[in-house]
């Protein structure tokens, strides 16, 4: 149809519209992308089997819709995404504030138009990006907000009795006539306002201040909430649970690599960034297992869960961390190590809900928990598991690494070494370059030295050496120094201050 050729309801008319609900316009253009086998939610992964299913059969049967799942799982995503199912432009009446379709006005201002001037109402065109709406529901949320209220400043400039229903200020619900219209976090809405939502939800009609409006509001509404509101913050009323069509049940990606396909496309990184740093897949997978362990951690509080949003701002913080790196060296280019994941404590720490006994051990040190734990679980995929040789030392590809270090000797990689340093740090630890080497023949230069960095750091959690927590960075030496000695030298301050945070200067 072209839209910007009809400005009024006789050429309209004449064009051959016919008004249709927004729910049948959402299960036509559903059908007609499923037919095409159209990707409808893009850029949601890890729902392809589940959750997308669920939403579209949901859809089809034209039902209001609740997500229910824990943060950071694309709730919201998923309803503003539904925008693209809805026609491109719908005809309006000008001027109606209730989106009034020209052919079936519900409102009072669209039918007194259209009875006075017939075929010569105005017509504007709304694009369907203008078609959402969204409210967070908040404690101070009113039925005012929601449905409207009378306003007597709109009668008195009228000269109109409160009687009179064009008084009436309409809130955000009858606004969004032919709209999608979603409450995020609906457990927080006062009881009072969700039974106010019965009416619209079951029978379409409203009531303001007396008036008894018969409305046929054509909307979908879409809720989103989180099962722990339910018995935490608040809960919903079974009526309006009752009137709620489909409920979903979201979740989080189940797999890493659906964890590393939505963090590399959320992660917000500069060009500049991309330029000067790059990631190997080493690190982006250690980033998805921090959340993984931190969704089993018993320090960490199942039932507020650990949202998506955690690895996307850790990967930020990681990859600002070699970028910061790179700066104070003067380094055109620079590769993230293992060392930088210190970085990644701040966005652990602001991400994850702990339980008492996490409050007890403090936020820093789990968030090194579930660091060193992600460590321990990924080092398997690339190196032979130490515990296999507990018993057969002679034969363990480690011994000559531990037994270099059983010698008293250590190494230091601090947090802004430059790459000469840290590449001759790595290489004076015999056996290690020839360990990645037997293992992973025909790696490139930077991908040998931060295998080298995680063998280190995976025999550290093995219990194999020993690794120190300093100020600038890190100490990796042998075990039993590490239980009964301190850092010599400049850093037994360092240690010092440690000693409450990281006993025995080690990660729990």
């Amino acid at each position: 149809m072209q839209h910007t050729s009809i400005k009024n309801v006789g050429e309209l008319k004449r064009s051959g519209y016919t008004p249709r609900s927004i729910r049948e316009e959402l299960r036509q253009n559903l059908i007609q992308k499923l037919q095409k086998k159209e990707s409808v939610f893009a850029g949601i992964w890890g729902y392809e089997e589940t959750v997308i299913p669920d939403l579209e059969r949901a859809i089809l049967a034209g039902h209001d819709i609740n997500l229910l799942g824990l943060r950071g799982q694309a709730k919201t995503r998923l309803a503003r995404l539904m925008v693209n199912l809805l026609d491109e432009y719908i005809p309006v009446i000008e001027g109606a504030e209730l989106n009034d379709d020209p052919l079936a006005p519900i409102s009072r201002f669209g039918k007194d138009i259209v009875a006075e001037r017939g075929d010569n109402t105005p017509v504007v065109w709304l694009h369907r990006s203008e078609r959402y709406t969204e409210k967070l529901a908040t404690p101070d949320v009113s039925i005012a907000d929601l449905i409207g209220d009378v306003d007597p400043i709109k009668a008195a400039s009228l000269k109109l009795p409160y009687s009179d229903e064009r008084v009436i200020h309409f809130g955000l619900i009858p606004r969004s006539h032919r709209c999608i219209f979603v409450i995020n976090e609906l457990p927080d809405l006062q009881a009072r306002i969700q039974v106010a939502l019965f009416n619209i939800l079951q029978e379409g009609d409203i009531q303001i201040r007396g008036f008894k409006i018969r409305m046929p509001l054509e909307i979908q509404f879409v809720f989103t909430a989180n099962p722990e509101d339910y018995t935490n913050r608040g809960s919903i009323v079974t009526p309006l649970k009752d009137r709620i069509d489909s409920q979903i049940i979201t979740h989080y990606p189940r797999t890493l690599d659906i964890g590393r396909r939505i963090t590399q496309q959320e992660a917000r990184l500069k060009d500049e960034q991309r330029t000067r740093v790059s990631a190997h897949d080493i690190t982006k997978d250690l980033v998805e297992q921090i959340a993984f362990e931190a969704r089993k951690s018993e320090y960490v509080d199942a039932k507020s869960g650990v949202s998506a949003r955690l690895t996307i701002s850790a990967y930020e913080n990681l990859v600002a961390a070699a970028e910061r790196r790179a700066i104070i060296n003067q380094e055109k280019t620079t590769q993230v190590r293992i060392a930088d994941f210190i970085g990644v404590v701040p966005a652990i720490t602001g991400k994850v809900e702990l339980v008492y006994e996490g409050e007890q051990e403090g936020p820093g040190i789990v968030a090194q928990n579930l660091i060193g734990k992600a460590l321990r679980t990924q080092f398997a995929n690339y190196f032979p598991d130490p515990d296999k040789f507990r018993k057969q030392k002679e034969k363990s590809p480690y011994k000559k690494i531990a037994d270099w270090f059983n010698d008293g000797n250590a190494v230091d990689v601090l947090h802004n070494m430059p790459q000469a340093d840290f590449e001759k740090a790595l290489k004076a630890v015999p056996g290690l370059a020839e360990l990645v080497q037997e293992l992973h023949p025909g790696q490139d230069a930077p991908a040998r030295l931060l295998l080298m960095e995680f063998a280190l750091h995976g025999l550290a959690e093995h219990s194999l050496i020993s690794k120190h927590n300093l100020t600038a960075g890190l100490q990796f030496k042998d075990l039993l120094s590490g239980m009964l000695s301190m850092p010599s030298g400049r850093r037994e301050e360092d240690d010092e201050e440690n000693d409450d945070e990281f006993p025995n200067g080690r990660f729990r």
